[in-house]
């Protein structure tokens, strides 16, 4: 889905850029210029942000949880 129309910007390109380090809005508009021009993009540029952070937080979670190796 494309999140930002101005800059062509898809949501797995966001989430690309997630899975690559970065962590911030202020980060996704200096790489990938999300919210640049017009702004309509950006509650739902920075809703899958979120949601990927989420999304590596409970995956990281999961790899790295003490007692994953026991089970």
């Amino acid at each position: 889905m494309i999140v930002c129309v101005c800059n062509n910007v898809s949501e797995r390109k966001i989430r690309l850029a997630v899975d690559s380090g970065l962590t911030s809005m202020v980060e996704l508009r200096d790489e990938l210029e999300v919210g640049t021009c017009c702004g309509k993009c950006h509650a739902c540029a920075k809703r899958v942000l979120r949601e990927s952070l989420a999304d590596m937080r409970s995956t990281q979670t999961i790899m790295f949880h003490p007692n994953a190796m026991a089970a």
